[in-house]
């Protein structure tokens, strides 16, 4: 669902106090995703990128014409105006529509998860082909954010990740996304990020050591991003 295209908040319903907020002012729109408790974070995000402990996830929309000249400082200094703790803040920036943020979200015997995915795809890129490169950020990018409520282990962390690739590839190649410089079928955009938040919740009584397509933590991660990357690119040029 695009729960930003009629209201401002969406709160979970699954995860208690988990709550995501599109604002915006003279500063900038943002999706502000808060959690009661840190989560263990692993990410390739602009800040607070790697592993991180942080208990607010921020998608941070810029101008198409955004330089990349300082992210670190300049996300730094928007946190502070913010009032959200750099320290406890992962943010990603993106230049697509935040309105039109897909978010799903499921509950399971052994874990919850929530997956937030934004795609704007004007520079769609083809893992693995000869096409130009560029030193600097463009505009652009699939950013999804991964909440996973429960226990994994570090190889269960990675493990997740690579299958979010997969069925972002995967919703892709149904779409028929295709890379601006070849015409091949795109696999991403040059400037994608994902986030995964573990909780480390220890009530489901289970400690997952992987996150395959083969396993259920892996079948629901897939299908999330699948459908949420699927919905906000299909949808990315709507009003």
């Amino acid at each position: 669902m695009q729960p930003f295209r009629t209201q401002a908040l969406f709160r979970s319903a699954y995860w208690q106090d988990v709550t995501a907020e599109l604002s915006g002012d003279k500063d900038g729109d943002r999706i502000t995703v808060a959690i009661p408790d840190r989560l263990r974070t692993l990410s390739n995000a602009v800040y607070n990128g790697g592993i991180s402990s942080v208990d607010r996830l921020v998608n941070w929309k810029v101008p198409l014409d955004y330089n990349g000249g300082d992210p670190q400082e300049e996300i730094a200094s928007q946190l502070s105006q913010w009032n959200l703790a750099p320290k406890r803040s992962v943010v990603l920036m993106t230049a697509a529509k935040l309105t039109h943020a897909s978010v799903a979200e499921i509950a399971d015997s052994h874990f919850k998860l929530i997956c937030i995915t934004t795609s704007g795809t004007r520079n769609a890129a083809r893992a693995g082909s000869d096409r130009t490169v560029y030193p600097a950020w463009r505009a652009g990018t699939i950013n999804t954010m991964l909440l996973f409520d429960g226990q994994m282990t570090d190889s269960a962390m990675v493990n997740a990740l690579m299958t979010a690739t997969e069925a972002k590839a995967a919703a892709l190649q149904d779409i028929g996304l295709r890379d601006m410089d070849n015409g091949l079928i795109a696999t991403g955009t040059s400037t994608d990020a994902v986030i995964l938040g573990v909780s480390g919740n220890p009530a489901y009584g289970a400690v997952h050591e992987y996150a395959g397509t083969a396993t259920e933590v892996g079948a629901a991660i897939g299908k999330l991003v699948y459908d949420t990357v699927y919905e906000s690119v299909t949808t990315q040029h709507e009003d």
